[in-house]
This record gives structure tokens, sequence and C-alpha cells, in this order.
């Protein structure tokens, strides 16, 4: 343990921070040393490499500690919810893991030690300790900071919508002894973030800057602590280069910034990795069909059993599994020969969460068989509301044989301006903050959604194309983002349900369709809805 590192610790805890070097790794130990020794550190990273977890015992070690001994209250502020919680529980389990050695000492971490009492001082937001100081959560606001004092620590900080106006609060701490720590991965050139780095560097504005990126944990340490991890839950473990080729493949595109550290030229992104992430889940499975541009000139009979085929071996037993009491509603981004076409159907859980079974992909495939995939998809969904579909240009077509087919007041056809996006896109990005979706866990899909971003203002999908080597298509423009914006927006639509069923024409006056009206069907369209 360095010097430095010892006199930022509390006498009482200094056995603790002792341990401390056998536990975090090395980058984990430069960044407690950089806190301990300057009052504004700002903390470049690559995602999953465990910032977060080393900082939170910092967080401990210094909101345990007595006035006397440097003591002092540790605001935490990530740009969501979820980050809160995480950090409250991490540094929880810090202070659980001091309790036991600290029972020799004058001072406890919590009023009443005794096994099983600490919990009543981790409350949801918050930890209290017996040296009167707190470690609290608090909102992304600029206000939230007003008078307060301490150890003030900004998480994923690229990504708060006022980080400028944030830090303008938080230089009020520095004034009075108190400590700021910036941390983020980047998004951007541009971005405040990168700003503040550079004004640091040119020693415009006095602090420390330490970067990691994720090559540098890797050979600190990192892969161990993973596999030591996974091996205690019993899943199997990789070699370590296979482990590294396998995040590095996931990021893909975005490797350099996510984790060399290298931010991008222009900035302006609504998604962070770190939250999309959140989201996802490994089980919700993407399928794909692509073509090449001579398919079109396959005969149309072979075109529709092969798509009839694709539908029936890919889809079928997807369809099959849904729950059909819950609602369903889809969006449809429309492609044909340069951007593929996402189909995005979700069912609304009994938690407001919309959740989609599955996306599919659509490469080059002809328009007629567009409509085939979307109309068997959309067939199947049980208690299907509402649809939206990208219905400009070449969309209009598709667009307009399914609102057709399941009603005009049902299928959204979107063309899109800038006052559906204004309108539009902060719901949706609000609904990604509230944890009220998901997605599949799979890079492209990740990529789309990053590439939201604030264009004049105005939440889009920017005109650069990303390269998708592993596609016939060979270019993505954000496309499951926008069939995901537009499921959503079906979502929050007020249509109703219109799963139909057919009815023989001549109708036993006694049978299930007696009395049509009260189904709400209509008698003169040979069909009734089954609500």
């Amino acid at each position: 343990m360095t010097p430095a590192l010892a006199q930022s610790f509390p006498e009482e805890l200094r056995q603790i921070g002792d341990a401390l070097p056998d536990i975090l790794l090395p980058y984990q130990k430069e960044g407690l040393l950089a806190t301990a020794s300057y009052q504004l550190v700002i903390w470049e990273k690559s995602r999953r490499i465990g910032v977060t977890w080393g900082i939170a015992a910092d967080a401990v070690l210094t909101s345990g500690a007595a006035r006397s001994a440097g003591g002092m209250d540790t605001m935490y502020i990530g740009y969501n919810l979820d980050m809160a919680r995480e950090f409250i529980d991490t540094s929880a389990m810090w202070a659980k893991a001091f309790l036991p050695a600290l029972t020799g000492v004058e001072e406890f971490l919590f009023l009443d030690a005794e096994k099983g009492k600490a919990d009543r001082h981790i409350q949801a937001f918050r930890i209290s300790f017996a040296s009167g100081f707190d470690i609290v959560a608090l909102t992304s606001k600029p206000r939230s900071l007003r008078g307060r004092q301490g150890y003030l620590i900004f998480d994923e900080a690229g990504f708060h919508d006022d980080l400028e106006g944030m830090l303008k609060a938080a230089m009020a701490f520095l004034i009075w002894g108190g400590k700021v720590l910036v941390i983020s991965t980047h998004d951007g050139d541009d971005n405040p973030f990168n700003l503040l780095i550079k004004d640091v560097r040119a020693k415009r504005r006095p602090g420390k800057v330490i970067k990691t990126t994720f090559d540098e944990a890797v050979e600190q340490g990192l892969y161990n602590r993973v596999k030591m991890m996974l091996e205690a839950r019993g899943q199997s473990v990789p070699t370590e280069e296979k482990w590294v080729e396998s995040i590095y493949a996931f990021y893909d595109k975005d490797a350099d910034e996510e984790l060399r550290c290298i931010p991008s030229q222009g900035s302006g992104t609504v998604l962070s990795s770190a939250l999309i992430e959140m989201r996802m889940e490994p089980d919700i499975p993407v399928l794909r069909w692509e073509v090449d541009e001579k398919y079109v000139l396959t005969p149309i009979e072979i075109r529709e059993r092969d798509a009839k085929d694709w539908c029936e071996e890919n889809l079928r037993d997807l369809l099959d599994a849904l729950d059909p009491k819950l609602m369903s509603y889809f969006g449809m981004d429309f492609g044909r020969t340069i951007d593929l076409s996402v189909i995005w159907p979700v069912q609304l859980q009994r938690n407001l969460v919309r959740r989609p079974p599955f996306v599919v992909e659509l490469g080059r495939i002809p328009f007629e068989q567009q409509k085939q995939v979307l109309f068997y998809i959309a067939d199947r969904l049980p208690k299907l509301m509402a649809g939206a579909i990208d219905s400009g240009g070449n969309g209009a077509s598709t667009g307009e044989a399914a609102a057709d087919k399941y009603g005009h007041s049902r299928i959204h056809q979107v063309k899109f301006s800038e006052t559906w996006y204004l309108e539009n896109m902060p719901p949706f990005i609000g609904a990604f903050e509230d944890g009220l979706l998901r997605l599949p866990q799979d890079a492209d899909i990740r990529t789309d959604h990053r590439q939201l971003a604030r264009v004049n203002g105005v939440i889009r999908v920017p005109a650069v194309r990303t390269a998708d080597e592993k596609s016939k298509t060979g270019k993505r423009h954000g496309d499951s983002a926008i069939a995901h914006a537009l499921a959503h927006f079906a979502s929050c639509s007020d249509a109703g349900p219109f799963d139909f069923h057919t009815v023989p024409e001549q109708r036993d006056s006694t049978g299930p369709g007696r009395d049509f009206a009260s189904l709400g069907g209509f008698t003169d369209a040979g069909a009734y809805f089954n609500l």
C-alpha cells in the first residue's frame, strides 16, 4: 500500500486499507490512489473492467471514517435508476465485508454492528454509517448538488444530459475540501467528457486524468477475476484468448471507443452501450434471411414457397410458444436493396415491459416475400393490438397492404418527419432509461441503437451507414433501432385488438358466431374478433 493511499484512509480502517492491494487489481488501485492525491480526477475507461466496483470500496472507506480522519459524505450520480441501485448494492457488499475486520476497533462502521442488523442502515439509495456520513445516490440534475458537500462520483458521465451543468455545480465541492471523480467511457470527440479531459491535460483546469483500456485491464489480471467468478457460478470458462476475442467481437465496430478509449469523431449519441446492454436478454433470437440481388429473378412460385418454408422452419415454434393472454404489437423498418428490413414484434408483459419474442432481419428480400413474412407473423401474434410500418418510399406498398388486411385504424403507416421524431423518440429513450423494454443480446442490434443521436436537437439515425461485413447487404443504417422505435410507438397507441378468425358464410344461429355485433366484429365481413 502506498503512503499516499494510506493517508487517505481513516486510522480505524487502516487494517482494511492494508488488505486492499491484494483484493483490487492494479488499475483499480491506481484509481483509489488518484482520488487520495487529487481533488478532481477524470477516469477514461473501457467497458466491463470493474471500475465502479473498486470505487465503491473507496466510497465506504471515505464515508465510514470519522470527520477527524477525513471522512465525508459520498454522493453517487449515474444517469439512470439501475446504476444508482447497483452502486448502493456494491457499496453495501463492501461495507458488510469490512465489518468483521472492525470488531476489535473502537468505532464500528454501523451503529449496531451485530450480525444481521447492518441492513437497517442500508436503504434503497442510501447507506448511513456510525461516522454520521452517508453514501447516497442522487438524481442527474445540477440542483441535486446544491447545498451538499463531500466526495462526488459521476459514473458514465459522458452520457449525462447536462454534464456541463453538473460539473459547474460540483466545483463548489472543491472549495471546502471535497473531491470529485468523473468516470466514463467515451461518447465522441466533442462530448463534454472528452472536452474536460482535454482541459485537464492542457493544464487549463487542475486535476488528474487516468486511463484504462480493456487490453491494459486484461494484462493486469481482469481475465483471472472473470474466470474466478464464472467458475464459482459453475459456468464453463473459455481460454483468455477466446474470451478476449468474444468481447471484441461483441463490440465489433465500436471497439475503439468502447474498449480502447479512443473517442469517435462526432457525438450526440443518446443511448450508451452500458444502458443498451442492461436491457438485453440472451434468449431472444435474431432471425436473419438474406439473398443476393439475383434472387428477384427466381420465379414467383418458388419465392413464395421459399418464404413459406423459411417462416415455418424459423418462426412457427416461436410464435406458438407466445403467451396467448398478453397483448402484442409490432414495428417494421423497411429496406430493399441497401438497407435491411427489420420486423420487431413485442408482447406487453404484465409489468408493462415491452419484450420481443424474436426479431427478424431481411436482406434484399423481394417486396412480396417481405409481406409474406410480415403477415405470417402478424396473423399469429396473440391479441394483436397495433403495428407501425415505415411507409415512406418503397415501404408505402407494404404499409398500405397491412392496413387493408388488419385495419387502417390499427396499422400506422408512418412517414418519418421531424415532428414524428420530436414526439415519439423521447418516450422511446425514456422507456430504455426506465427499464420498460427489452432487446436481443446481439452486437449488430447494439450498434444500431448506438447510432441514435441528436441531430440539430432531434433524436434520429444520422445519414452515415455502418459497415456489416457479415451481411450480404454490407451496410446497416440503424435499421433495428428504427423498427424497435416503431414497435414502441405502436405499443403506446390507443388501437384495439384485431386477432380475427374467419367463419363460414352460413352460420348456425345457435353457434358461437350468432351475435357478431356483441363480439365487436362485422356481420358483413365474415369474421369475429377474439378479445
